[in-house]
């Protein structure tokens, strides 16, 4: 996984939106791990954030396909969800509706939403305006809390 992450942090800005992407899909990997040594490496800020929100949106938009597809059993196989976890998912969704994109940047829970979403066929345009929104939110404080640090 390591010589992975440091593959990515080679290709650059598309390393980063690659890092994002999967990321923010039901695939593990750290993507602030990649971000921080893009920036460490002298990358550029705002085009690193541009790339880290759209990739991991992205990610989420792919979760949310998978739980568009509506069968529980290709969820639990395909993107190891169990059931019961996914029911944790939909509840949340249920409760807030959209705004629980808002939260899809959190590690696990967030995958969950996303994939929660697409099974209960939340407004899409919405339910992507409200993830990018939290996503961005998350990056931009990493990339602040960064240049801070080395100001």
């Amino acid at each position: 996984m390591e010589s992975f992450l440091e593959a990515l942090v080679t290709c650059g800005p598309a390393g980063m939106f690659i890092a994002a992407f999967l990321a923010g899909s039901v695939f593990p990997l750290s993507s602030e791990v990649v971000l921080l040594a893009l920036l460490g490496a002298g990358g550029n800020p705002f085009l690193l954030l541009v790339c880290a929100t759209a990739g991991n949106a992205l990610g989420s938009l792919f979760n949310y396909g998978l739980g568009r597809m509506g069968r529980e059993e290709w969820i639990t196989r395909f993107a190891k969800i169990p059931p019961e976890k996914l029911r944790r998912g939909m509840y949340h969704v249920r409760r807030y509706g959209v705004w629980a994109g808002l939260v899809a940047w959190i590690p696990v829970a967030g995958e969950l939403i996303t994939v929660a979403m697409g099974y209960l066929r939340v407004n899409l345009p919405l339910s992507l305006l409200t993830i990018t929104v939290g996503k961005y939110l998350r990056y931009q404080i990493l990339v602040s809390t960064w240049l801070a640090a080395m100001g």
